[in-house]
């Protein structure tokens, strides 16, 4: 019995890339990092806590955190909130970190885009300012024996990292176990 091959073929171009659209970010590192946590530390010298989001978007190629301060300002809003993008460029074999935050704005400037290159179980990230000088950093790293991550936030002064923030996220609902 003969089957046509108009179904398959069909299926198999489907199943095609379009042009310019990039293949789902299958990273193992970054997987830890979806689902709900909770952050815990200190940001500008303050105790704080937020609420974090981790969901991939587009096809899995980017992964979407929101975070959301649970202080409020006088207005009852939260104080701070932020939208940040992690993507891979594989022409450069670097991880890439959007952030955009409640903190002053100012457009999609270069500033806001940090690159990395994983090293172990951390990603550290480096932002860099509108003259190319790096001014800030915040390293991603990965625990997985307690399946936590910390962020370590610096500013870059000439050339000195100055501790910004050192937080830790926890999951806000622990993962099942297979």
């Amino acid at each position: 019995m003969r089957r046509p091959l108009a179904p398959f073929l069909a299926a198999c171009v489907l199943a095609l890339p379009l042009p310019g659209q990039g293949a789902p970010l299958r990273d193992p590192l970054l997987e830890h990092l979806a689902g709900t946590w909770v952050l815990r530390g200190t940001l500008a010298g303050k105790t704080t806590t937020h609420d974090v989001t981790g969901t991939w978007e587009l096809g899995h190629q980017y992964l979407t955190l929101r975070e959301r301060a649970r202080e409020l300002d006088a207005q009852g809003r939260s104080q701070y909130e932020a939208l940040v993008l992690l993507g891979w460029d594989a022409a450069t074999q670097e991880y890439q970190c959007l952030w955009l935050d409640t903190t002053g704005g100012g457009g999609l400037a270069p500033q806001f885009l940090g690159l990395g290159r994983r090293t172990g179980e951390a990603i550290p990230f480096a932002f860099r300012d509108r003259d190319g000088r790096l001014s800030f950093t915040n390293t991603f790293a990965y625990h997985p024996a307690t399946d936590t991550w910390t962020w370590a936030l610096d500013n870059v002064q000439d050339g000195k990292a100055i501790p910004f923030g050192r937080v830790t996220l926890t999951r806000a609902v622990p993962r099942r176990t297979p």
